[in-house]
């Protein structure tokens, strides 16, 4: 199967430090003849850390994709039933999100285009980054992974020996799971050895 044609929406949540791991795969999707549609969290749109401005990389990912990032709930809704997707990424999704979306919490545009996917059985691709993975989200990881329509790309241990309850998504992996979430399968494994993947 090819990307090229496929219309995929790419939310970005408030994990600053992934986007360096991130933005090369959003670009490798472009380059595969996606259409790629930005979406994007008020944490995203609201927040300046260490690892840059909100709105620097909103126009680093509006550069990237060529497409205007959608930052509200009311402009992702129409995600569903009038311009679906063909799959709806999230990538870094981060343990806040996570467990909002594990008990159907829409309150960012990221969660809506999510939602809106799957109303339409298109598949929701997540690429987790959370420190909590193993501990009080452990369950709302659990949920999503049993959930239909939902994948993810392969995670680990980022750093066990500091954060022994982090997990990182291998975001290198992103276009194969998106290739299998089409056509309804998750990529194997999914637990991976995250801390010695290099990125």
């Amino acid at each position: 199967m090819s990307l090229a044609g496929k219309r995929i929406g790419f939310g970005l949540t408030g994990s600053h430090c992934t986007y360096d791991a991130v933005f090369p795969e959003i670009k490798k999707l472009v380059e595969a003849g996606a259409e790629v549609v930005p979406v994007v969290t008020f944490t995203v749109q609201n927040t300046e850390t260490r690892f840059g401005a909100g709105e620097d990389w909103i126009q680093r990912i509006e550069e990237v994709t060529g497409n205007k990032a959608i930052d509200s709930i009311v402009k992702a809704e129409p995600l569903g039933p009038k311009y679906p997707l063909d799959c709806m990424v999230i990538a870094p999704l981060t343990g806040n999100s996570m467990s909002k979306f594990a008990n159907a919490l829409t309150d960012s545009p990221v969660l809506m285009a999510a939602k809106a996917t799957i109303r339409n059985h298109r598949p929701v691709v997540l690429g987790i980054s959370t420190n909590d993975a193993l501990g009080l989200n452990g369950v709302n990881l659990m949920t999503l992974m049993g959930a239909k329509d939902i994948f993810f790309i392969p995670f680990g241990q980022d750093d066990p020996e500091k954060k022994p309850k982090s997990m990182v998504a291998r975001m290198s992996m992103l276009q194969p799971t998106i290739l299998a979430a089409l056509e309804g399968k998750q990529i194997q494994p999914v637990i991976v050895e995250r801390f010695l993947d290099g990125e």
